[in-house]
């Protein structure tokens, strides 16, 4: 099945919730403390601002709004849980440009956090958009439901934790050869964890906040997974394929450090029709929603086709 929706229509929508998320989090990253916190010291804030502010498609608490829309979900809390998802993305970003993990000088176009700042504040930055990640998870303006908001915030830990993005980071740094002799390295099991956790989150996220039926949960669940590898096959390709200037980031870096990606093990045309194959297994898993899912169909083809 293909999206009833144009690309143009798409790309209007994912705008919008772009701009609405920027609100949420402009509001969220003030320098007003909170009852409860002694005070927002000024360079933290500005730092956090700098790594979460006016940039980057959103594409993440898209994810949350869209999945939410299939339900029903108020749009208002479905924004407010995807800034908390934003918010350990933008957190991991700028962790992984620092010079201990990806050293990393660009990001979306412009230096990165430590760049303009120093290890020390990047650190902090990536620190507190974590935990304040959790104080957005847990507010009641995201359920009046006590159970929804604990089944998020455990959902949102597991995907940004251990066992989710976090571990997958090590396992990445692990195949550069990091900690010692290089050993096989699973491409998926690394992707699952370090890209796909997160992009899965924003897909069940929805589905929580709906309360939907297991049928509509494992539909989305399985969507989410595809989506999460096609992002991260497609982020390869454009490793291979495009430059800085189009990334926001410097290309080749996968490459540079000697990383096994889906591209160097299934070459670039095996990785562009394993891409179709999780299209299709998309499509079909949003099937159950009828043109309810239309938009979550197109946010697949907007994945696998992006050019940065």
């Amino acid at each position: 099945m293909t999206s009833g929706l144009s690309s143009a229509d798409f790309a209007k929508r994912l705008d919008t919730t772009a701009d609405e998320t920027e609100a949420v989090l402009e509001k969220l990253l003030s320098d007003t403390a909170l009852p409860d916190e002694i005070a927002r010291p000024k360079r933290l804030m500005d730092a956090m601002r700098y790594s979460s502010l006016g940039g980057g498609k959103r594409l993440r608490p898209f994810l949350v709004v869209e999945s939410s829309a299939v339900f029903g979900v108020p749009r208002e809390a479905a924004l407010l849980a995807g800034a908390a998802l934003e918010c350990i993305h933008c957190y991991s970003l700028i962790h992984d440009d620092l010079p201990a993990m990806d050293n990393s000088d660009l990001r979306r176009g412009r230096p990165t956090l430590h760049k303009t700042t120093d290890d020390a504040t990047a650190i902090l930055a990536g620190d507190g958009l974590l935990t304040l990640a959790f104080d957005i998870i847990t507010r009641d303006e995201v359920h009046d439901d006590p159970a929804v908001r604990l089944l998020l915030t455990r959902a949102l830990a597991r995907a940004a934790g251990i066992g989710g993005m976090v571990g997958g980071q090590l396992l990445d740094l692990a195949g550069e050869g990091r900690f010692g002799d290089r050993g096989p390295v699973d491409v998926a099991r690394v992707q699952q964890m370090k890209t796909g956790a997160l992009l899965r989150f924003g897909c069940i996220a929805g589905a929580l906040l709906g309360q939907a039926s297991q049928k509509d949960y494992q539909a989305l669940d399985t969507y989410g997974r595809a989506l999460g590898e096609a992002f991260q096959i497609a982020d390869d390709l454009l490793d291979v394929e495009s430059d800085a200037a189009a990334l926001g980031k410097p290309a080749g870096a996968d490459a540079a450090l000697g990383k096994t990606t889906f591209v160097t093990q299934l070459g670039i045309d095996g990785a562009k029709k394993r891409v179709r194959d999780l299209l299709a297994k998309a499509d079909e898993a949003l099937s159950v929603f009828g043109t309810r899912g239309d938009v979550l169909r197109a946010a697949a083809h907007f994945v696998a086709d992006r050019k940065s």
